[in-house]
This record gives C-alpha cells, structure tokens and sequence, in this order.
C-alpha cells in the first residue's frame, strides 16, 4: 500500500498540496479528480519522486520513497509522466525497452526482450514496433508510453493525465487497458482523469481534490454524487445510473 502522511507542497506563497494524509488501497484502479490546480499531479509526482514534498513522508509498502534507492524504487513503482516527450528520434520498441532499464542497467538480456514482447503485444503495438514515434497517431504514441511503463513491471503504476489530447475511442482503449493491467496483473494503477465519467466507468476507487486538499474519497459510488460533484467543481453536475454506473451529466 502506499501510505502519505501530512504532505505538503508549496510553490512559493502559493500551497499546492496542503497537508494531505491518506492510505491508497493495493490493487485495483484508484483515480485522482479535481479542477484545475487542485494539486492532483503534484500529488502524484510527489508519491514518483518526481517532486519531493515540503514537509510530511511518502512510503510504498513500507519503503520511504525519499531514502530509497532509485533502482529499488524503480522496480517496484513506475510512473508516466503528463509531459512524455523524448527528443531523440525513437521507435516505439526502443521507447519500451527503456522500461527494462531498472533491471538490465542498459546490458538487455533474453528475459528484458521477453518483457519487451509482452509489452507490445498487450498494448497491440507489434505492427507497429519498428516505427519511429514521429510517425504515429497521438493514440498510438500514448500507447508506447503506457507499454514503456508496462515493461516495467512494477506492482504500482502512476499515470498522470493518460487521456490527455485523446479522442473517445483512444481514451477508452487506453482505459481498457488499466483496467486489464489491474485485473490480469494484479497491479496497482493511480491514474489523474480529468473525465469525471472515466473515472466513474474504469475505477474501483476515487480520491476527489480540491484546493490543494482531498474533500472526498472511497468506493465509485460514495464519490460519484452530484452534491458532492457540483461543490467540487463549482457547477451545477447531475448525477444518473447507467448499467449498474454512475454517470455525471453537465
């Protein structure tokens, strides 16, 4: 389990995180709502070790993600970033061999090629494979980095903002597949959505921030309510039933 403890963020004057303590459940697919600057990002950056919190600690099954080696952590939690640009002219199979990098240190061995396969095949990459990533759709790159992450075979994946510039059907395949990487390999995924829906369709739970702070979260169902919604995003959002979900319309 990933365990955070009075964390803090700030930027200057400007608190982004605000003291937030909480416990993120093992397996299954845990998403982070809120509006814009709701500190959901910095959050999640924090808990990779992209950022390291003002005050407060961060562990991941007991491992204190500011002391542990970054091979150790690497092994154990992998994170896709919101930006995920490479400036090198990459194809996507050297993209997803990074992944592999924690283990192999750059000297790739037969089980690397195997988690490399793997990988490809779960994000229907292999036709794919040898193209550079310059030549893809927006769909297809996202899928690269996603199967980067994958191939490092980490329990807990961090995605932050996978839907971004995403039409539907892209979004939801990307969806799709979190939800098959927490079912068939037992990981851990914590995914920031924007989309309340997606949240409400792929997730087993859902933390909801605002201000820096978490004002809610638990099960889909005790998040996904409409005066719970309307106070967080400011808007009047209506809530219906939809096959057994919960569906915000605004």
């Amino acid at each position: 389990m990933i365990e955070i403890e009075k964390v803090t963020k700030s930027y200057g004057e400007t608190v982004v995180v605000d003291d937030i303590s909480i416990t993120l459940p093992s397996g299954g697919v845990t998403s982070i709502i809120g509006p814009n600057g709701a500190g959901k990002s910095t959050l999640l950056s924090m808990i990779g070790r992209l950022l390291s919190p003002d005050a407060g600690s961060i562990q991941v099954d007991g491992l204190d993600v500011s002391k542990t080696p970054s091979d150790v952590l690497a092994r154990r939690l992998s994170l896709l970033r919101q930006d995920n640009h490479m400036a090198a002219r990459l194809t996507v199979r050297d993209l997803v061999t990074f992944g592999r990098y924690p283990y192999s240190k750059g000297r790739y061995t037969v089980e690397d090629e195997r988690h490399v396969g793997d990988a490809l095949r779960f994000l229907g990459l292999e036709a794919c494979a040898d193209r550079f990533l310059d030549e893809l759709s927006g769909g297809q790159r996202q899928r690269a980095f996603v199967a980067m992450v994958m191939c490092q075979n980490t329990d807990y994946v961090l995605l932050d903002e996978p839907l971004n510039n995403l039409d539907i059907k892209h979004a939801v395949e990307i969806m799709r597949l979190v939800r098959r990487a927490a079912d068939e390999f037992r990981k851990t995924v914590i995914v920031v959505l924007h989309d309340i829906n997606m949240a409400s369709a792929y997730s087993d739970h859902i933390i909801a921030m605002k201000n820096g702070r978490i004002v809610a979260h638990g099960a889909m169902q005790e998040v996904i309510q409409q005066d719970l919604l309307s106070e967080i995003y400011e808007t009047q959002i209506a809530v219906e039933s939809l096959n057994g979900r919960r569906i915000a319309v605004y």
